[in-house]
């Protein structure tokens, strides 16, 4: 969900990724061949390699995650911050979704629509896709967070009332939520009929396809969506959440040092995300996944209304700490935005030129496609490096709220149950593809995220 997202790192012309979009240690993803197979669904005696557990399990997340999300931010209200407390739901429908906070998030995700296929920035060249073509992608990310930035500093300036994002932010969660199943039905539907070449799951179940997302590019104009939604909306919105927190706890007096050390370190993550913006298109879920519900819900409402979790909880309760402590947790973010930062750029850096006399010091593996796997520097301390980086960001923005409640801590835990998973499937992938090369990178580098510890 965001999710955050990857392939690892190999010799290759290409880009790399981040968090939303995280890298691993091998080579970009290879040309499929267009399927022989009937464009239409296959019927249900067909055999299908599932993900995620499969139709049972699909279903149940796409009923489950959108109330999990509004139980998490629910249990936290000002009096209290208790997972074990069943809340009190209010029982007005104005409560859960109204006009103003409708106009807000459809207005919000229309206005970076608008940014997102301005003729600025970078035209950049995806991976090979089914039958070998390639598109191509608008990167003006950190264009349109500059102008959502103005856009914001001037409310601040004529002291418009920011604080309605606080006030509702039950409605605009909900909102988010209804609208990411809008757009999940319309993909749906949109991806009927498709040649084979286009779609990226096709099993006739609909409810499994209805998750995973049938389409595997799906564009409006010069918009394409998938691209788009993975960054601007989820990531844009999540860095402007925290600055209605920031700005409404400015007007009540002085700032606390832990929520702004929190709101900023997650402000420079997306900005990265944003700088890097271009790393995504080699990722899982630009060459391989369809957009369907999973993405469509995880980068507008799961994105920005559970990873704000921190800087709403230090919003509401106040954490003291001394210099020395608020140093170290900074100190531990600095270290995790280091080698998050660090290990992408070098796999990014070795994808686009691994002949480079720079990167001559780096050991290799070579595969039997003639490509290689990456096998020293920041990829020679574990097999997800960047993994590793990302969950010491996120335990850091935890630890800034203390211990007097585990649900910030949802972050790092989630976080860390994800990036297991997506590093055995990461893994698989990998053996299936490079066969005994990668069982050589395995045995040579034999931790998978944690170094010494996993």
């Amino acid at each position: 969900m965001a999710k955050p997202k990857s392939e690892p790192s190999v010799s290759s012309s290409t880009t790399p990724v981040r968090r939303s979009q995280r890298i691993e240690n091998q080579e970009k993803p290879e040309v499929k061949q267009v399927s022989s197979r009937s464009t239409k669904p296959k019927t249900s005696k067909s055999k299908h390699k599932y993900e995620f557990g499969g139709p049972i399990l699909t279903f149940i997340m796409t009923l489950g995650l959108p109330a999990f999300m509004i139980y998490l931010n629910e249990v936290c209200t000002a009096k209290s911050c208790d997972i074990k407390k069943i809340p009190a739901m209010p029982k007005k429908m104005s409560d859960y979704v109204n006009r103003d906070s409708a106009i807000a998030v459809v207005g919000f995700i229309l206005f970076q629509a608008l940014l997102a296929v301005i003729p600025v920035g970078r035209l950049v060249e995806g991976q090979p896709l089914k039958g070998g073509k390639k598109l191509k992608y608008r990167c003006n990310g950190l264009f349109a967070f500059g102008i959502t930035a103005v856009a914001f500093a001037v409310a601040v300036y004529m002291k418009l009332p920011l604080d309605f994002a606080i006030k509702n932010f039950r409605q605009l969660a909900v909102t988010a939520i209804a609208l990411s199943v809008v757009l999940s039905l319309y993909l749906f539907v949109r991806s009927r009929n498709l040649s084979a070449s286009q779609y990226a799951t096709n099993t006739g179940c609909i409810t499994y396809d209805f998750f995973m997302g049938r389409e595997l590019n799906p564009r409006i104009g010069p918009l394409d969506l998938k691209f788009f939604f993975e960054l601007r909306p989820g990531l844009i919105g999540w860095a402007v959440l925290n600055g209605c927190f920031l700005a409404s706890a400015y007007s009540k007096g002085p700032l606390n040092p832990a929520l702004v050390l929190v709101a900023i370190g997650q402000i420079v993550y997306v900005v990265d995300a944003l700088v890097n913006e271009d790393a995504i298109l080699s990722t899982m879920d630009i060459t391989t996944e369809g957009f369907g519900y999973m993405l469509a819900f995880g980068d507008i409402a799961w994105v920005p209304f559970l990873y704000c979790l921190q800087v709403r909880y230090l919003y509401m309760f106040l954490q003291t700490f001394s210099k020395y402590i608020l140093g170290l947790i900074l100190l531990l973010n600095v270290i995790g935005y280091i080698i998050f930062r660090g290990s992408n750029s070098q796999k990014n850096k070795f994808r686009q030129d691994p002949n480079s006399p720079n990167l001559a010091y780096l050991e290799t593996i070579p595969t039997p496609s003639g490509r290689k796997l990456l096998a020293s520097g920041w990829w020679g301390l574990c097999r997800h490096p960047n993994y590793f980086g990302d969950l010491l960001m996120g335990l850091s923005w935890s630890l800034y709220c203390g211990f007097g409640s585990v649900v910030p801590y949802f972050y790092p835990i989630y976080f860390l149950v994800l990036l297991v998973h997506r590093q055995l499937r990461d893994d698989s992938h990998c053996r299936q593809k490079h066969g005994a090369a990668w069982d050589r990178y395995c045995e040579k580098v034999k931790y998978k995220i944690i170094p010494y510890v996993y």
